[in-house]
């Protein structure tokens, strides 16, 4: 392309060249006026001399390189070093006459000039830039000396020449764009013919990566494995294992550090999952953090052996900007044909056995089986049933009682939620992690919290009952949590005093300070924060302190073994809540011994069977009378 432009530039650079010497030599000479005299011969052995030198570099072109593959773009910038100047000194040229000369010699030079301008268009229209260049410097600055000289002739005059300066820069561009247009056609075309078989390898090449790699692993995608998975099946009768792998961990890093650490893990991961790649296996990057790999002639203990490999070399580090991130993997592992025959049956038959596998033990291996289908199948049904679970009005409130230690009076409620589908109770415990999983928890916690408290401002006032709700910690990071407390006591008119907020221990492996913030923020709001299920997770000495709550809930499991080492546990609680200054709750109070003791140990307040199960809403005045 380069080539071409120089050979028309230097294909019209003689007849240019000349017509600058003769049009330069006729205004000097031509008329004799003493003001300009000496200024228009200095200026002409000037432009004698640039001509000159161009004239040499034209000659030594034709001559020299015109015949060998020169370098296009280097001859191109030799011209324009030429001709850039020349337009410079005509302009220099029409400016100092229009300043100093009054007479037919200034219009003679203004057309002579104009001309030029005009011839341009045409003889550098191959150099787009050159051409609009030269247009423009041979007429606005003298054009712009005209308009100020005072005298309403030459005024008249430098209204004309920026007029056909404006045209010529249009036609200049025109006459640019069409020379470009053809020269890149013509090369095209030259270019489809010399290279045509590389072209079209490259592009057929290209347009299988496209279909069939994935761009940021060069792992077979999505439409390519399944696509080689449907033809092993069609076509062989051979059993295979098919391994659905997910990273763990991988989301916490890719939101955390970023996109280009996340990247940088799937690449590595890729690669290590590809290292020993044979004939006997497919790769896949299946989406996001999760690949297939199908491994044929083997068992599913060499399935099993094969995973445990790949889990150890999975979790080796990554070297990412001078620090090792690491992340695990799970692995699901189906069978062909003995789990499935289809080729979307036995991806998600493996996808299932990953997805309880991680359920029960991260970085291990699990091989699909029917009650995993079964399970999946429940799971899927309770999920489906919980996005209309409050709008069909399934979900309801039950509350149990707690009291005092000393006197059993009744000092608050905790709501608990249960869901009953097609006459199927469905137990809290298993809904509420399907809840938490499909991102359902935040509608299902809102719901609770607004219904707990209109219910708990129905109660008599004169009791000063408070209400425990219990909060996911999924829930309670969220950062419109607080505006939701606030709606849930506005549209109940609840006092916030009478709000107890309930976190589990779980809420210790999460961001400290997020949660000691939501913490300090509640109880400004006069909402007392208490730990749920305490003893039995993330909970230590130091994170509580921090954290600050005004009680904390022991957990059945240590009352249930008063007998035992439960007692010493709850003493040594009883000692923390002392030094820390918070109120102590025991659950799953079931008899008038663990009551006795529980109270000679100093818990504050008990709650369990012994005292109510859980009360429906209509049965809740009934048993405060009573």
């Amino acid at each position: 392309m380069q080539r071409d432009v120089a050979m028309i530039l230097y294909s019209n650079a003689v007849s240019g060249i000349m017509v600058s010497v003769i049009t330069s030599t006729l205004l000097v000479f031509a008329f004799d006026d003493p003001v300009t005299n000496a200024f228009q011969l200095m200026w002409w052995l000037g432009m004698t001399t640039l001509l000159t030198l161009r004239m040499v570099d034209v000659i030594w072109w034709k001559t020299k390189l015109k015949q060998t593959e020169f370098d296009g773009k280097k001859a191109v910038n030799h011209f324009i070093l030429g001709v850039n100047p020349t337009a410079i000194m005509w302009a220099i040229y029409l400016v100092y006459m229009a300043m100093h000369n009054d007479g037919i010699e200034l219009t003679t030079t203004v057309i002579a000039i104009a001309s030029m301008a005009g011839g341009a268009t045409s003889i550098l229209a191959a150099h787009k830039k050159t051409a609009l260049f030269f247009s423009f410097i041979l007429l606005a600055p003298g054009s712009l000396a005209l308009l100020l000289s005072g005298t309403f002739a030459f005024e008249l005059l430098g209204v004309l020449g920026f007029s056909f300066c404006i045209v010529m820069v249009l036609i200049s561009n025109k006459a640019a764009n069409f020379t470009r247009q053809t020269l890149f056609l013509k090369n095209e075309n030259a270019t489809l013919v010399q290279q045509m078989e590389e072209k079209v390898k490259q592009r057929t090449q290209k347009i299988y990566e496209l279909s069939n790699l994935d761009p940021l692993t060069g792992l077979y995608n999505r439409a390519a494995f399944l696509s080689h998975l449907k033809s092993v099946i069609e076509k062989s009768n051979e059993t295979f294992a098919l391994l659905f792998i997910d990273l763990d961990d991988f989301k916490k890093i890719n939101d955390s550090i970023g996109h280009k650490a996340g990247d940088l893990i799937l690449r590595d991961s890729a690669a290590r999952l590809n290292q020993d790649k044979q004939s006997s296996q497919l790769v896949c990057r299946w989406g996001g953090d999760e690949f297939l790999i199908a491994l044929f002639d083997v068992d599913e203990a060499a399935a099993m052996k094969k995973s445990l490999q790949l889990i150890a070399q999975l979790s080796e580090p990554h070297n990412f900007e001078n620090s090792l991130l690491t992340v695990g993997a799970t692995i699901g592992i189906a069978l062909y044909p003995d789990h499935a025959t289809t080729e979307e049956s036995l991806i998600q038959a493996a996808d299932m056995a990953m997805y309880f596998q991680k359920k029960q033990a991260r970085s291990t291996v699990g091989v699909f089986s029917e009650k995993m289908e079964k399970l999946y199948s429940h799971e899927l049904h309770l999920k489906n049933g919980l996005t209309k679970a409050s709008e069909n009005q399934q979900l309801r409130l039950v509350f149990q009682p707690l009291v005092s230690s000393k006197n059993h009076k009744t000092v608050a409620f905790e709501a608990l939620i249960r869901w009953k589908i097609n006459g199927e109770n469905i137990t809290p415990d298993e809904f509420i992690t399907i809840a938490e999983q499909y991102g359902l928890i935040h509608e299902i916690g809102a719901w609770v919290l607004k219904n707990a408290c209109i219910e708990a401002s129905k109660w008599d006032k004169s009791l000063q009952l408070s209400v425990c709700v219990n909060v996911s910690v999924i829930q309670f990071k969220e950062d419109d949590f607080i505006d939701i407390i606030e709606e849930a006591l506005t549209i109940s008119n609840l006092p916030a005093k009478l709000l107890h907020i309930e976190i589990t221990e779980s809420v210790f492996s999460a961001d400290t300070s997020t949660i000691l913030n939501q913490v300090k923020r509640l109880q400004a709001r006069g909402i007392e924060v208490s730990i749920d299920d305490f003893g039995t997770g993330y909970s230590s000495l130091s994170a509580m302190q921090d954290l600050g709550v005004n009680m904390v809930k022991i957990d059945r499991s240590f009352v249930n073994n008063l007998q035992g080492n439960g007692r010493a546990i709850i003493s040594a609680v009883m000692d923390i809540a002392s030094s820390l200054d918070f109120l102590v709750v025991a659950e799953g109070v079931e008899t008038e011994e663990q009551a006795q003791e529980l109270a000679l140990l100093g818990v504050d307040f008990l709650q369990g069977y012994y005292f109510s199960k859980p009360l429906e809403i209509e049965d809740i005045p009934s048993f405060l009378t009573k």
